[in-house]
């Protein structure tokens, strides 16, 4: 499946718009993770515990997107938008959400 931000896909038409999709990931980090990335906070640099948290929840929300707009009989997804937000009352859990419309491209 071809998934991309622009609203088109060169060398392909649009034949059909199937809808508007949607892939939503809520994750939340661990205890252990949350001190180790503490630390990096402390010390200065990157926080790769964050980083590989957030690169994970980004793969799954777009798999899910994708995975939904396969059902809705759909071969791309164009218009792609990735959110991210924080939530929970101390901030702990991660949401991603990824966005776009499915289509059926030829």
């Amino acid at each position: 499946m071809i998934v991309t931000t622009t609203p088109g896909v060169d060398g392909f038409k649009i034949v059909e718009y199937k809808g508007i999709v949607f892939g939503e990931v809520i994750a939340g980090v661990n205890v252990i993770k949350d001190m180790v990335a503490g630390l990096s906070n402390f010390f200065g640099g990157r926080s790769s515990t964050y980083e590989d948290e957030l690169i994970q929840a980004r793969q799954q929300a777009v798999a899910e997107m994708q995975q939904r707009a396969a059902q809705m009989g759909a071969n791309a997804v164009v218009g792609v938008d990735i959110d991210y937000e924080v939530l929970g009352a101390d901030n702990g859990m991660l949401m991603v959400t990824a966005s776009g419309t499915a289509v059926v491209i030829q």
